[in-house]
């Protein structure tokens, strides 16, 4: 598809088909991915791929310690709950994805289980845990080349009809992940991404969240 096609069609995917992502197609989407731009051409990240019984004790051990109520252990500092707009913002997503799951406003047990969804990395088959080099810290450069590196991802994954969702909740524990995944100590995690092939009947992923109009946020300076 065209660059406008791919990036107006994108959405966050929630709901994977049991279906397998071949090695041979991840691969791909990383050769595509790694032409982010990153400052001085520092290229800071690393990708570790997950999948199979690893994933599954990640997810395991990352939904024991959030239902036994244990804190999110993150490489990263992290900003805490969003208030004013960015708030709202969050709000107007989880509404609308709670409307499309069909999950009252009182519905505290279906909540609860959206919510783990999350720390399980939505039952994904696949998880790229992106990490940067822990030298660079404090990292808000380097955090901004992930970053890059990350929509580069999403990208080449749905021009490949594979869906992904950018997925903090399912590092909580990067402590667990770096055991696990045998992640060495001078990387820092960032975040993962849940990828696989989109369940069409999961009703979440016809959801398109909505953008603030650039007006909003654009300032035009010195044109006529």
């Amino acid at each position: 598809m065209d660059f406008q096609e791919l990036v107006h069609s994108r959405r966050s995917t929630r709901g994977f088909a049991k279906k397998p992502v071949p090695k041979s197609v991840i691969a791909a989407i990383i050769e595509d991915a790694k032409r982010a731009p990153s400052s001085m051409n520092s290229q800071p990240w690393h990708v570790h791929v997950l999948t199979g019984a690893p994933l599954d004790e990640v997810r395991r051990r990352n939904m024991e310690e959030m239902t036994a109520g244990k804190p999110s252990k993150r490489d990263i500092f992290t900003h805490g709950p969003y208030e004013g707009a960015h708030r709202q913002r969050q709000v107007d997503i989880a509404k609308q994805l709670f409307a499309a799951m069909g999950i009252a406003r009182d519905d505290k047990e279906m909540r609860q289980d959206w919510v783990l969804r999350g720390f399980r990395q939505f039952d994904a088959p696949v998880s790229l845990v992106l990490t940067y080099d822990r030298v660079l810290d404090p990292g808000a450069t380097c955090h901004f080349d992930l970053g890059a590196l990350c929509y580069g991802i999403v990208l080449a994954a749905w021009d490949r009809g594979i869906g992904a969702v950018v997925n903090g909740q399912g590092i909580a524990r990067s402590d667990i992940v770096r055991e696990v995944a045998h992640i060495p100590d001078d990387e820092a995690i960032m975040t993962c991404v849940a990828l696989g092939y989109p369940d069409d009947s999961f009703a979440a992923n016809a959801v398109k969240s909505e953008r603030t109009p650039a007006e909003q946020f654009v300032r035009y300076v010195g044109f006529d």
